[in-house]
């Protein structure tokens, strides 16, 4: 949770913002995030808006998209709203730790049992999605929010959002380069494959700190897999359903993802995590809206 900027909109429709999500230019992120609250006070959102280098049109198309999934471990949004030069969207507020956030928090990579449960965690998420024919298309670090009720996928569509397909997306501001996948760097319509993809590289920061990791620097017990999903050719990946099997054994590789892997169950956190949760709880809570601008 961090101050407004100047240049930062006071509201996201009738809700006030009161704090950013993230860290003073996160690099990568393809939305500003910010916590608002609702004019009578009783309500608090996560908000969201497109970058100012970002197509509006593009944007809202995937935050509509969004609006209308209900999937287990994607963050549900609620609203969407705005004019065709500035939309945004909201979803329930709960306390949130953006995976960069988090390592901060932690004070550097997390415990490999935990980057384990991660991982189990977004595989189902993404095993779910890819089983009901829905790409993520925007995983990245940063779209990866731990909470204590699970990690909740944010960003949704942020690949497609960057760029129409058959255009290149390498270097375009919004992605993060070591999270997208080479075909869809390429201008590759998104595809499931590609999530594995972006999933590999997040589990790789979360276990080192970066998405490109060197050498030996992953966890020796999960650097086959992550090794796997970061392979450039999508056919040598792993799917979602697959990574999943690998961290959780007790899950059939065979069995259908749409039956067996229909949840979003809460993962322990360290407790560096439950104390950064609860601060941040707390300074939303003690939080005073904004003073309207003056008009002098």
């Amino acid at each position: 949770m961090e101050p407004l900027r100047r240049d930062d909109p006071e509201r996201s429709g009738p809700h006030r913002n009161l704090a950013r999500l993230d860290a003073d230019r996160e690099p990568g992120l393809p939305a500003r995030r910010f916590i608002a609250r609702s004019a009578d006070g009783d309500r608090t959102f996560l908000a969201f808006h497109p970058r100012t280098d970002a197509d509006p049109n593009r944007w809202a198309i995937e935050a509509e998209g969004a609006r209308r999934l209900s999937l287990p471990g994607f963050l549900p949004v609620a609203e969407v709203g705005g004019t065709a030069e500035l939309p945004w969207c909201t979803a329930p507020y709960t306390p949130a730790l953006p995976l960069p956030a988090a390592l901060r928090a932690h004070g550097g990579p997390l415990p490999e049992p935990f980057v384990r449960a991660l991982g189990a965690a977004l595989a189902r998420t993404l095993a779910t999605a890819h089983a009901q024919g829905v790409t993520h298309a925007g995983l990245s670090p940063a779209a990866v929010l731990l909470t204590t009720e699970g990690p909740r996928l944010s960003c949704f569509g942020a690949v497609r959002a960057a760029a129409p397909d058959g255009e290149p997306r390498g270097g375009l501001p919004g992605l993060d380069s070591g999270s997208l996948a080479p075909e869809q760097a390429a201008g590759g319509r998104p595809r499931p494959l590609g999530d594995v993809y972006a999933l590999g590289a997040a589990l790789a920061y979360a276990a080192t700190g970066h998405t490109v990791p060197e050498g030996n620097e992953l966890p020796a017990a999960l650097r086959p897999l992550i090794t796997a999903c970061l392979s450039r050719d999508p056919g040598r990946r792993p799917q979602a359903h697959q990574v999943l099997a690998h961290l959780e054994p007790a899950v059939p590789v065979a069995d259908t993802p749409a039956t067996v892997l229909d949840a979003a169950a809460p993962i322990p956190l360290p407790a560096s995590l439950v104390a950064a949760l609860a601060r941040q709880s707390a300074q939303v809570l003690a939080a005073e809206l904004p003073a309207p601008a003056s008009l002098d």
